[in-house]
């Protein structure tokens, strides 16, 4: 069962943070759920985002990961910032497709944690896979009451 302080806290962290992301605005990065230590958002691939090839521009696949990412690990409301990923783009995305990341954590050790982000379509295959390493710094998101 889910304490409700720990996801109002979670919201709350995410509604701060999304206010301030001005890139995932920019790119039309749609935050659809957040809780402790998960996120999911979506994306349409614009015109804008496709390469050379008239796919989606595999840097625009790593920013909804990285993004999903940094709100799952800021879900604690303690600032979070990531210390390393990787992904593997596993087929190509054309234009005018929905991309769907949903980002889990695997493991919360100290300071550190790390996150998978699976990245799929709208039939829901999987396009790239993402895993990102977090670390804690000071601060929180938002200010918590004493």
């Amino acid at each position: 069962m889910m304490n409700h302080d720990a996801q109002d806290l979670a919201h709350a962290a995410a509604q701060a943070m999304y206010q301030n992301d001005r890139a995932s605005q920019a790119l039309g990065l749609v935050l659809e759920e957040v809780r402790p230590g998960y996120a999911r958002m979506s994306m349409i691939v614009r015109p804008d985002m496709l390469n050379g090839h008239q796919i989606c521009h595999g840097g625009m696949i790593f920013t909804l990961a990285d993004s999903t990412f940094a709100f799952a690990c800021n879900s604690y409301n303690i600032n979070t910032v990531a210390a390393g990923c990787s992904i593997e783009f596993m087929q190509p995305v054309p234009g005018g497709e929905q991309l769907n990341a949903e980002a889990t954590e695997q493991l919360q050790s100290g300071r550190h944690g790390v996150y998978d982000i699976r990245i799929t379509n709208r039939a829901g295959e999987v396009v790239a896979l993402f895993r990102g390493k977090s670390t804690q710094i000071r601060g929180t998101v938002v200010p918590v009451a004493e």
